[in-house]
């Protein structure tokens, strides 16, 4: 077969898969998005007819593209989507992200809801990370407040699921992460049936199957906007260079992070049988966690007291 071809029409291909062989056109591309989205909440049984789904949007490429794909499955569910997007306070960054989101909600009606670190932990992002306040990294303060946050705004809705757009690589770059971090119980939450996740609201990845590659070619061929400015307070260090690691096996050996995500996905599934703790609820907060005081008020404290040491010493 012509390999400028469509493996599966006679239109010309714009997309050649590697790791499978196939050359797609436009069209095949964009609908392999759809289908491949669609096997993944079905062979996991992610969603039920009916649910109200609750999508967290950044305005980034992954959940602005979940966004669109979601809208097209959901469409003969009987389904109601929300998006919910957080604003951690990142002067100068999150602005473009926020009009991104909120016009790309109004183009297909999709209700919004936008809730802000500021007004539910007294603090912006800007504030817990001055240059003098950093004990901890931006991740691990921002990580576990957006996830509250997402958790609080759907609580509000009575959301049924938390659909978030965490793709292949991004799982994988966790699963390596958490590893070398001899951390087994964030294993576990790569088991999409675990329930790892401290929410009564079931979390859902649709696109962890599918490469982050792909989701920006989706974007791009269907002409969704999307913020490309990175976070001025990503942390790079350690997952950066898995990316590049990952990357440059997946070119010298296509496929393989599918092989060896399928591995990490059997290692979670087992894992999370070793770790499964029974939830309770924090003392602080009262909302669900496998230990007496969670992640998001450990967070909370550490950055209000680095804060007040900060005030203390201007």
């Amino acid at each position: 077969m012509d390999i400028k071809s469509c493996s599966f029409c006679s239109e010309k291909a714009v997309y050649r898969r590697k790791y499978s062989g196939e050359s797609l056109c436009t069209e095949c591309f964009k609908n392999s998005i759809v289908e491949k989205t669609r096997k993944t909440i079905s062979k996991y049984k992610m969603l039920k007819y009916g649910e109200k789904i609750a999508i967290g949007l950044s305005g980034g490429k992954d959940s602005s593209a979940l966004l669109d794909v979601l809208n097209q499955i959901t469409k003969s569910h009987g389904s109601k989507l929300y998006a919910i997007t957080v604003d951690e306070g990142i002067e100068g960054y999150r602005d473009e992200s926020k009009f991104l989101a909120e016009k790309m909600c109004k183009s297909i009606n999709v209700p919004q809801i936008v809730v802000s670190y500021d007004e539910l932990f007294d603090f912006t992002l800007d504030e817990a990370l001055k240059p003098d306040n950093r004990k901890l990294s931006s991740c691990s303060v921002c990580g576990p407040l957006r996830r509250r946050a997402i958790d609080l705004a759907a609580q509000k809705i009575n959301a049924d699921v938390i659909a978030t757009a965490h793709n292949l690589d991004d799982s994988l770059q966790t699963f390596f992460m958490n590893l070398f971090n001899n951390d087994l119980p964030r294993i576990s939450w790569l088991n999409p049936l675990s329930s790892g996740f401290k929410s009564d609201i079931r979390r859902i990845k649709p696109f962890m199957d599918i490469y982050e590659e792909e989701i920006a070619y989706y974007t791009y061929l269907m002409k969704i906007d999307f913020q490309v400015e990175d976070c001025p307070y990503q942390d790079e260090s350690i997952r950066s260079e898995v990316r590049e690691f990952l990357n440059n096996l997946e070119r010298l050996h296509p496929g393989i992070k599918y092989s060896t995500f399928s591995s990490a996905m059997k290692m979670a599934q087992k894992s999370s049988e070793i770790t499964q703790k029974d939830r309770i609820k924090c003392k602080k907060c009262g909302q669900l966690s496998s230990q007496p005081i969670c992640s998001v008020c450990k967070t909370i404290n550490i950055v209000n007291d680095s804060m007040q040491i900060y005030a203390s010493d201007q």
